[in-house]
């Protein structure tokens, strides 16, 4: 990876659609060659998917909230977070809780209502989360040192 596939990854990070000709004209390439080396990287698995980032507000759902969760089966609890809809991400972690669950909801009712289903697989710590002063951010890609 160099600084030319560093530089198409920030501009495909924050514009996903950007034409092959937009970001052969940005990064200096021609669009043959931008192309071949997106799909170069798309190979190698560095860009592993394309998709819309929609606001949850947009869509109704108002609260968002973090569970440092203590399962007492791990497989049964992932499963369960596969098909629950509020559980947008799921994370094992190390420490005295085993996972780090994200969940989006309409309101603290339904919230509430997740974490009682959530509570049979184990014991849960909730954070709500009041504001997100950064949501986002892009990942800078490490360039190996020359040698």
């Amino acid at each position: 990876m160099d600084k030319v596939d560093q530089h198409i990854l920030l501009l495909l990070q924050n514009q996903g659609r950007l034409s092959m000709t937009e970001l052969g004209k940005i990064v200096g390439l021609s669009q043959p060659a931008v192309t071949e080396r997106v799909r170069r990287l798309e190979e190698k698995g560095v860009i592993s998917e394309y998709r819309a980032v929609v606001s949850p507000e947009k869509i109704n759902l108002h609260v968002t909230a973090y569970l440092l969760f203590h399962s007492k089966d791990c497989d049964k609890f992932v499963q369960f977070c596969k098909e629950t809809p509020e559980v947008v991400e799921c994370h094992r972690i190390s420490g005295q809780y085993n996972h780090l669950v994200k969940v989006v909801t309409e309101s603290l009712r339904s919230l509430e209502q997740a974490v009682n289903r959530l509570g049979v697989y184990g014991d849960s710590t909730t954070l709500i989360v009041l504001s997100s002063p950064i949501d986002h951010k892009d990942l800078i890609p490490a360039i190996p040192d020359e040698q």
